[in-house]
């Protein structure tokens, strides 16, 4: 695991001077890029390179399956044009395909993003099971998604794999990619609070480009249980794996506390 001071002696470039991430997310999110920007420590900076991808129209299960399926062939020449500006460490900002065909799966995909590019990578899926362990005592979740039925299932599965319950879970079938990032507060305050019961360890929220991380971190106070964002889990895993343990109030207890 790389240190905070090997980061320092590594890197000459005058603000990452840390850590230098390279970010991959499709050309449609705008989200992840401004969440991960927020938490960004001082010395730590983020360069995005963006999977190229249309404005599909996500109208079924079938058409969203193939759309991630396309950001996901996508990804390889992304990471090759952000391999230019020498980063130390990738950070996956989509988070659907780094779910699918279970544990297994997203271990090769992962691996194979590793082997293009030379770098370790933190994905969306492997960084939320690391939450949950953080946490501790969590053994059964729920968890909302912008996505369709055929994916959140692909989601439960994975969860399995590492031994979480899924109790429930809502598809809020967004009509587009552009239309995630277009979600209303109220929308993720009603799912929440159907998600939500005394049978529920911890709430997670999953897709990159849904607009949640300050109100999982809010919906954590009030629910009184671990409310994990996927942008918040997959930068904060990034930084915890390369051995920078900055505490950032404001984005929940995981930024803050682990």
């Amino acid at each position: 695991m790389t240190t905070i001071a090997s980061t320092y002696r590594r890197n000459k470039d005058r603000q990452g001077y840390r850590m230098k991430f390279g970010v991959l997310g499709p050309s449609t999110n705008t989200i992840v890029q401004p969440d991960f920007d927020d938490l960004r420590p001082r010395g730590v900076t983020n360069h995005y390179s963006r999977i190229h991808v249309d404005n599909a129209q996500a109208v079924s299960n079938d058409t969203f399956m193939a759309g991630a399926w396309k950001i996901s062939d996508m990804t390889h020449d992304a990471v090759k044009r952000v391999l230019t500006c020498e980063p130390n460490y990738l950070v996956m900002g989509m988070s659907a395909v780094t779910f699918f065909n279970g544990a297994e799966g997203g271990r090769k995909w992962r691996e194979q993003v590793e082997e293009v590019s030379g770098l370790g990578v933190s994905t969306g899926a492997e960084a939320t099971v690391a939450a949950l362990k953080a946490y501790g005592g969590i053994r059964k979740v729920a968890f909302l998604s912008p996505y369709f039925p055929t994916a959140n299932a692909e989601v439960r599965n994975f969860l399995s794999d590492y031994g979480y319950e899924t109790v429930r879970d809502v598809a809020l079938e967004r009509p587009s990619w552009i239309a995630i990032a277009e979600t209303p507060e109220q929308t993720l305050r009603e799912t929440f609070r159907q998600l939500d019961d005394d049978n529920v360890d911890a709430l997670i929220q999953v897709g990159t480009n849904l607009d949640c991380m300050r109100f999982a971190a809010a919906a954590e106070v009030w629910l009184g249980k671990p409310v994990i964002a996927i942008n918040a889990a997959t930068y904060w895993h990034a930084l915890r794996h390369n051995g920078i343990d900055d505490q950032i109030d404001g984005f929940g207890r995981l930024m803050a506390e682990f």
